[in-house]
């Protein structure tokens, strides 16, 4: 063990009573120093009557861990994820069993139906789900009340009648969910002292790996297992922490040596994935930050190769650059599965993946988000185009007859379908259509007549600058209490799109092809990227490692994220950190003079390693 181990591995493995504090930076095999930790606990210590209880985040490190362990554990080591264990011991003291957790799917539907049916959702449904649930994960996991609760981009009545409709469901199905374990066990555990002693006996010690992924919730509970004897021993890095959504924090790694005292710590500074000048590259960044442990890493893998930088001038032409250097890594037997693109949002992806896809080379995209090519936003620039073709399409009528707003009620349609015509000639002669009703109608003929006149690109930037799209965008978005920069980008992706699309035909063509190749990747299993370029957000590239990534589009509101500028540059600064720290041999980055015609400012993070673009208009 000695040969294998560094001195600051060695002093965390030889750690035995009270409570340590492992940080441990990218690269630096913590993995190791967990299961070394745990093979000399096993050979040396008296485990009589207890288990060494080893958490993680999600099942498939719980298992990872266990294999790479073996069976040299014989009954004494645990390994667990945090629900896992929470549910064990709901279990075992309440007797729940595997039915009376809700499925996730059913939870979905309910909220789907029940946001229906109050029409709290003119469009994105979907959208809405997935945040109310984000929302109720982030308040539950920060155990906040209800009443003190202000979800981010959804109306406070809102959601709060979807809570207390989420909450009736479940009691009357007689079911918990994922978030409800948390909540449930911390109350056992804090109010049933039997129950609490009766756990921390059967687990003596306790280990946690990536803690700085921990959430208040988890915290306190790994906190009152812990007990008096507080003979747990954590690992994390606060410069990866990079899940506020969720309810994580460094906060939680700095209260640890302070609420844990004594608190032995050791840090783990040796990088052993990537070369000097990538680490060297990634540290100028992060020693930004003010909210962190001071580390000095170094590497052992050599100076390496310099960390390239471009500048292109604008993100088609700066996905062309990377998909031909992708050409040059592959023609130099670079396996796919070791090229990635790391980028900040889901919609960045899409530039990538239509770049990857015309030149034939495979790609998995790790977190698929929504589907642009089909969202509604599509569908209704796609509905105005067909409708300009064909005035008497009664169904993309519908679509787009109020986006934006021209006060056709249901009253005038349900009026308008007793005619004998179309539906746009039949809401001319209806007798209770007003005069500025006529006129509306009138405009959104004159707006026809002209959308038809143009090539697709022409005529989507007219749909959203004159027609008045654009400005319905941002109206929804203040009713949704969200903000208007998601549809943005949505609309000017398929601007982008629709760049070079001969005909409106084409163009819907290519929206059915790329929607097909989103959901072909949603479909792909994890073993299916071997063979694929890995395009990957920031934060699903957390615990992976690449030959050669590259990290594009470094522009002020992109990285840093608008979002995050005010209140967690810090967290944007980690997920930069992030992204550059999974690469082993190559590393690119790259910015862009300008996004959708509108001119970008380099990202400070540039200027704060180095790069710097004195004029960015040659």
């Amino acid at each position: 063990m000695r040969s294998k181990l560094n001195k600051a591995q060695l002093e965390a493995v030889r750690h035995k009573e009270g409570s340590m504090m492992v940080l441990a930076g990218p690269g630096s095999g913590k993995t190791t120093v967990i299961l070394c930790r745990l093979q000399k606990m096993l050979r040396e210590m008296d485990l009589s009557g207890g288990q060494v209880l080893v958490v993680t985040f999600t099942k498939a490190a719980a298992v990872q861990m266990k294999t790479r362990f073996g069976d040299r554990g014989q009954g004494k080591v645990w390994f667990s994820t945090f629900h896992s264990l929470f549910f064990r011991i709901l279990r075992e003291t309440y007797g729940y069993g595997v039915d009376r957790v809700l499925q996730g799917e059913d939870g979905r539907k309910f909220i789907t139906q029940t946001i229906l049916e109050n029409n709290w959702a003119n469009n994105d449904v979907d959208d809405m789900v997935n945040l109310f649930f984000t929302q109720l994960t982030y308040m539950k996991n920060e155990m906040i009340p209800l009443e003190d609760f202000e979800p981010n981009d959804m109306k406070d009545d809102i959601f709060q009648k979807l809570y207390k409709a989420y909450e009736a469901y479940k009691a009357r199905q007689d079911k918990m969910d994922f978030d409800d374990m948390l909540v449930e066990c911390h109350q056992l555990l804090q109010e049933d002292k039997e129950t609490l002693a009766r756990w921390q006996k059967k687990f003596p010690y306790i280990m946690v790996d990536e803690f700085q992924d921990i959430n208040r919730v988890q915290y306190e509970c790994i906190s009152l297992l812990a007990g008096k004897e507080k003979n747990i021993f954590v690992v994390g890095d606060d410069d990866q922490s990079i899940y506020s959504f969720r309810g994580a924090s460094p906060e939680f790694l700095m209260r640890f040596e302070k609420e844990f005292t004594p608190c032995a710590k050791v840090t783990l500074d040796v990088n052993y994935r990537s070369s000097d000048r990538i680490i060297s590259v990634s540290q100028k960044a992060i020693t930004n930050n003010l909210e962190r442990f001071p580390k000095d890493i170094s590497g052992i893998a050599g100076e390496g190769e310099k960390v390239t930088f471009f500048l292109a001038e604008d993100r088609n032409i700066e996905a062309q650059r990377i998909g031909e250097k992708i050409v040059h890594l592959l023609d130099a037997e670079v396996p796919p599965h070791e090229i990635a693109i790391i980028y900040r949002t889901n919609m960045q992806g899409c530039a990538f993946a239509r770049e990857l896809y015309r030149r034939q080379i495979p790609y998995f995209i790790r977190d698929v988000g929504s589907n642009v090519y089909d969202h509604w936003i599509a569908r209704d620039l796609l509905a105005y185009l067909l409708l300009a073709e064909n005035p008497d399409s009664d169904s993309h009528l519908r679509q787009i007859l109020n986006k934006p707003k021209r006060y056709i009620g249901k009253d005038l349609l349900e009026e308008a379908q007793s005619m004998p015509y179309a539906m746009l000639r039949s809401l001319f002669v209806c007798p209770s259509l007003k005069k500025w009703q006529s006129e509306a109608l009138e405009g959104l003929q004159q707006d026809l007549a002209q959308i038809e006149k143009r090539d697709v690109y022409e005529a989507i930037r007219y749909i959203r600058r004159v027609v008045g799209y654009d400005e319905y965008l941002e109206e929804y978005a203040t009713y949704r209490k969200t903000s208007g920069q998601v549809f943005m980008e949505i609309a000017d992706e398929l601007m982008e799109l629709a760049k070079g699309e001969v005909s409106v035909a084409s163009f819907r063509q290519t929206l059915e092809e790329m929607s097909q190749q989103m959901k072909e990747q949603s479909r792909k299993s994890e073993d299916a990227y071997n063979k694929c370029v890995v395009l990957t957000t920031m934060h699903g590239a957390k615990g992976l490692e690449f030959q050669a990534v590259f990290v594009p589009s470094l522009v002020e509101g992109i990285v840093p994220h608008e979002k995050g500028i005010a209140n967690h540059m810090e967290e944007e600064r980690r997920l930069f950190y992030v992204a550059m720290t999974r690469a082993k041999e190559k590393l690119c980055l790259s910015t862009i003079r300008s996004k959708f015609d509108k001119k970008k400012e380099p990202s400070r993070f540039l200027g704060e390693i180095g790069v710097i673009i004195k004029d960015t208009q040659k």
